[in-house]
């Protein structure tokens, strides 16, 4: 993931336009901020590659082959192969809804027969049967939701050339369907996030750590400060974390606390750097990493785990950095502080890093034990704050796929089923139309033992008397006996091959992934 494209970024900062575009409330964390990519072409990570390794490294001994070779659109933000299916538009489009102060507001659009489409991807997601897909993507190859799905597949059995494929696929078609005055540079074109025709945009823009919708619905403010550090594009960080601070209070987010502190720190030690300034910068570093571990205690055990660093017994057994600082964070914190120290624990690996943290922590427990009156006021904030993460935090989790946040999400969230081309829909979305109801397959007087296989099979149904139900339900449960128990009755072959030959996916593998994919 170190090795996506890290864009060159700069922040609109004309008073007007703060003004316009980040009118937001002092503690809100809905943010509403907007950065440019400077070039088209560093749209492309294989431009990025080139940058770090040379065009020789990136296209090895590649040559350009002539024969039946098809003519593709050129794009920016990907470069299609030879080897995809014939392009066809496959009926989206996009069309400006109107301009206002200087800003575009585009969405995309879909036709009829793009509709009908999606319509089957949804029945085909619901099946839980990827085969599905793949059939709908064999007549349909460049259906955008479709082959986002897929790629989450290959994923998930690690397939990682295949995954790419796909989404470079997708963001193909995705550019395609651009209206001729949408840009992703301008900084001045908006997509609505309650339109679900516009939600398969935003996977790839935090992919590509790009926003280009005001409300920041996958809140990108908790990735931005990871991307610079990586970049070591430091003082764009700090210029960034001035101009929103006052407005949006960054410094009440784990990772703008740390991660500021940490951009200071790496200052202080450029070597061309003035010993005054790096001074300077040094003093700055150590007044942030200590206010962020008083405000954020939770962060510094986990953190040492990650690095496999062994934390000193007077840390360890101190009661502000103990497990208490853990089991006593209110869950919205829990969930910050975790995807953080996921998401960044290799930058703080750096030996010299290590010892300057030791230093801090040294110094924050000194102050907590002189009862510094910070400690009791950050110790209020905590309790205050924190209570419940909005939906946009739990997306950015979702979609991170870090381990250690996930496992902080809130029932509500982990109870619901997340399909990855749209996490956590907005309740409030704008829909242009409507899926037709399907028709329901279950009875509603259905019996515990009915309901049972459905849970099992969702296409299970049984529209037969109650004699044949019975017969049915019977050959399933020898069926799933002979299974456990490995032995199947003489009289029951016949009633068994049947049921076999009824199975769906869940018993089956597709020849090319060996993937058991259970409903």
């Amino acid at each position: 993931s170190f090795l996506q494209p890290v864009f060159r970024v700069f922040f609109l900062s004309s008073p007007s336009t703060r003004e316009d575009l980040c009118l937001v409330s002092r503690y809100k964390w809905e943010t509403s901020f907007v950065f440019n990519v400077q070039q088209n072409k560093n749209l492309n990570p294989e431009t990025e590659l080139k940058r770090y390794f040379g065009a020789r490294a990136v296209l090895g001994d590649q040559r350009p082959r002539h024969r039946n070779r098809q003519f593709h659109r050129s794009t920016w933000m990907t470069n299609p192969k030879d080897s995809w299916p014939r392009f066809s538009r496959p009926g989206i489009s996009m069309s400006l809804l109107e301009s206002k102060d200087g800003i575009q507001y585009f969405a995309f659009e879909h036709s009829r027969e793009y509709q009908q489409v999606q319509f089957k991807f949804l029945d085909a997601v619901e099946s839980m049967d990827p085969n599905n897909i793949v059939a709908l993507l064999q007549l349909n190859p460049y259906h955008i939701d479709s082959l986002l799905q897929l790629s989450d597949v290959c994923r998930i059995q690690e397939d990682q050339e295949m995954a790419r494929d796909l989404i470079e696929r997708a963001l193909y078609s995705f550019e395609c369907a651009f209206h001729p005055l949408f840009s992703l540079t301008s900084g001045t074109c908006r997509l609505d996030y309650l339109r679900p025709e516009n939600r398969f945009v935003f996977p790839f823009l935090m992919m590509n750590k790009m926003t280009l919708c005001n409300s920041d619905p996958l809140c990108m403010l908790l990735l931005i400060d990871f991307l610079m550090l990586r970049s070591r594009e430091y003082q764009s960080l700090l210029q960034l974390y001035q101009d929103w601070e006052e407005h949006k209070n960054l410094s009440q987010l784990p990772n703008f606390a740390f991660s500021t502190a940490l951009c200071h720190f790496h200052l202080s030690q450029q070597e061309d750097m003035d010993l005054d300034e790096s001074q300077k910068y040094r003093h700055k570093a150590d007044q942030m990493l200590q206010n962020a571990l008083i405000m954020f205690p939770g962060v510094l055990i986990p953190l040492l785990d990650l690095c496999s660093v062994q934390p000193d017994a007077t840390v360890s057994s101190h009661a502000f950095f103990g497990p208490r600082s853990q089991i006593g964070q209110p869950p919205a914190l829990a969930e910050l502080t975790a995807l953080y120290v996921g998401r960044t624990y290799n930058l703080w690996r750096e030996a010299a890093v290590m010892l300057w943290l030791e230093e801090c922590v040294k110094e924050v427990l000194r102050q907590v034990d002189a009862s510094n009156p910070l400690v009791e006021d950050c110790q209020n904030k905590r309790k205050q704050r924190y209570q419940s993460a909005p939906r946009n935090i739990h997306r950015h989790v979702l979609l991170s796929e870090i381990k250690e946040a996930t496992s902080n999400l809130p029932l509500e969230v982990t109870t619901q089923p997340v399909m990855g081309f749209d996490p956590l829909p907005p309740l409030d979305s704008v829909m242009s139309y409507t899926r037709p109801e399907r028709q329901n397959v279950g009875a509603s007087n259905e019996s515990t033992l009915s309901l049972f296989f459905r849970s099992l099979l969702p296409n299970f149904n049984l529209q037969v008397s109650l004699a044949d139900k019975l017969n049915r339900h019977m050959t399933w449960f020898q069926f799933i006996l002979s299974t456990i128990f490995h032995f199947v009755p003489k009289e029951t072959n016949n009633n068994i091959h049947e049921a076999l030959s009824c199975l769906p996916f869940v018993f089956q593998f597709s020849p090319k992934r060996e993937v058991l994919c259970l409903p």
